[in-house]
C-alpha cells in the first residue's frame, strides 16, 4: 500500500511537470515561429509514441498473463509490413485485424 503523502507528492509532481512542459510550448514560445529543425522533429512525435504504446501489448499481453502470443506477434508484424509497403494506415489496420481474426479463428 502506498502512503498518502507519497501518493500526493507523486500526483503533484507529475501535475507540475505536465503543466511546465505545456507552458514552455504554449506560454513562452506560443506566439513565435519555431525553427525548422524543431518542427521537423515534432513531426515524428506520433510515429515515436505509438510503437511505445503498442509494443508492451504485443510482447507482454495481459490477456495471456505476460506470455508471448504468436497470434499477436504475427499480427504486429503483418501490420508493420503492410504499413511499410503501402504507406496506408487503413490498409495496415485492415491487414492487422484480418490477421488477428484469422489467427484467433485458426488457433483459438
Amino acid at each position: 500500500m502506498i502512503e498518502t503523502t507519497t501518493l500526493w507528492t507523486v500526483i503533484l509532481g507529475l501535475g507540475a511537470g505536465s503543466f511546465g512542459l505545456r507552458f514552455v510550448f504554449l506560454g513562452l514560445v506560443g506566439d513565435r515561429p519555431l525553427p525548422p529543425w524543431l518542427l521537423r522533429h515534432l513531426r515524428y512525435t506520433a510515429a515515436a509514441i505509438l510503437p511505445a504504446l503498442v509494443a508492451p501489448l504485443v510482447v507482454w499481453p495481459r490477456a495471456t498473463e505476460g506470455e508471448v502470443d504468436p497470434v499477436r506477434l504475427s499480427t504486429a508484424f503483418v501490420t508493420l509490413a503492410v504499413a511499410y509497403v503501402t504507406h496506408n494506415v487503413l490498409a495496415a489496420m485492415g491487414a492487422g485485424v484480418a490477421t488477428l481474426v484469422a489467427g484467433i479463428y485458426v488457433l483459438g
